[in-house]
């Protein structure tokens, strides 16, 4: 039985193996390039933490065909661009354009940063106040030690 395992094995192994080409991955290899650029700028909608260039979701892929068929018809890349904001918003924008509707995203890390900063500062002066604060006198020492040796006598 090893025998003809043995023999089989070495029959399908010296077989020549005919590998077919690699079909190209696009016909035209500067409307490739230019989807690529384009494509690491835009955001994959649904996996919203790459880009449409790295992503296999398949609205990525239909979003890149799209894109695609965009630049063969000869529009630029800010045309492209303003085409898919206008069809799902600046979320699609990696970076996107500083106006009123994105201003909570672009500076709500800095004021978070300045909030933080000042709640730190804040809370340092007051520890150091509470550390500055009057010492008792001689006298209210005294009347201290004596309340407490008259708990200790209670006890």
């Amino acid at each position: 039985m090893k025998l003809w395992l043995t023999l089989f094995l070495a029959l399908q192994l010296s077989l020549p193996s005919h590998a077919n080409e690699a079909a190209p991955l696009a016909e035209d290899p500067v409307v490739e390039q230019r989807l690529i650029v384009i494509a690491e700028e835009l955001r994959c909608l649904v996996c919203q933490n790459e880009s449409l260039a790295g992503s296999r979701a398949d609205l990525a892929m239909d979003l890149r065909r799209e894109v695609r068929n965009l630049i063969k018809s000869g529009k630029t890349d800010a045309e492209i661009k303003d085409f898919l904001v206008s069809r799902y918003g600046d979320f699609i924008l990696y970076r996107p354009p500083v106006k009123p509707t994105t201003w909570l995203l672009w500076f709500g890390p800095l004021v978070l940063l300045l909030g933080a900063i000042w709640l730190l500062i804040s809370t340092i002066r007051r520890n150091q106040q509470a550390k500055d604060t009057p010492r008792m006198d001689a006298q209210q020492r005294a009347k201290a030690q004596a309340l407490l040796q008259e708990t200790d006598l209670q006890k």
